[in-house]
């Protein structure tokens, strides 16, 4: 499939590291310094042109989890196929003493491009039965496991 993209910074095109890997790096265009819990909109200098009956979904780095804490507020983060604008992540930093340095041009989330059906809602007086019915938070474990929130 391809994907026509607007690079705002030249080398930014979004890319996978490797044969196969489903995400697609997305870099920053600047420096970004993160402190403790604190989060950050970061411009990655990238539009691009989703084909209808897709979605963009952008992911946490792995690495950059494991390694330093860092996230993504509302992962995943959703591209529509009608939005044109630069792609903006939401960075979190959750390590709770260090302070996260990014440097421009560091790659900082993925971006994955996936089919997506859009579905049609239509008002009913009741659902159908199932095993698991209305089950929610903590209805497969042992006992009634629903968590409260203190």
């Amino acid at each position: 499939m391809n994907v026509e993209t607007i690079v705002g910074v030249q080398g930014h095109l979004p890319g996978y590291a490797r044969p196969g890997d489903a995400g697609a790096d997305l870099r920053c265009t600047t420096d970004v310094a993160l402190e403790p819990g604190q989060r950050m909109l970061v411009g990655t200098g990238v539009s691009v042109a989703l084909p209808t009956g897709t979605v963009g979904l952008i992911t946490p780095r792995s690495g950059l989890a494991a390694r330093l804490g860092l996230g993504i507020v509302n992962a995943p983060g959703i591209i529509d196929s009608g939005y044109r604008g630069e792609i903006l992540v939401c960075l979190i930093n959750h390590d709770t003493t260090r302070q996260i340095t990014l440097a421009a041009g560091d790659r900082v989330a993925q971006l994955v491009v996936l089919p997506c059906i859009t579905a049609q809602f239509s008002a009913v007086d009741s659902l159908d039965e199932t095993e698991r019915g209305s089950g929610g938070y903590g209805s497969t474990g042992v006992g009634n496991n629903t968590p409260t929130f203190d």
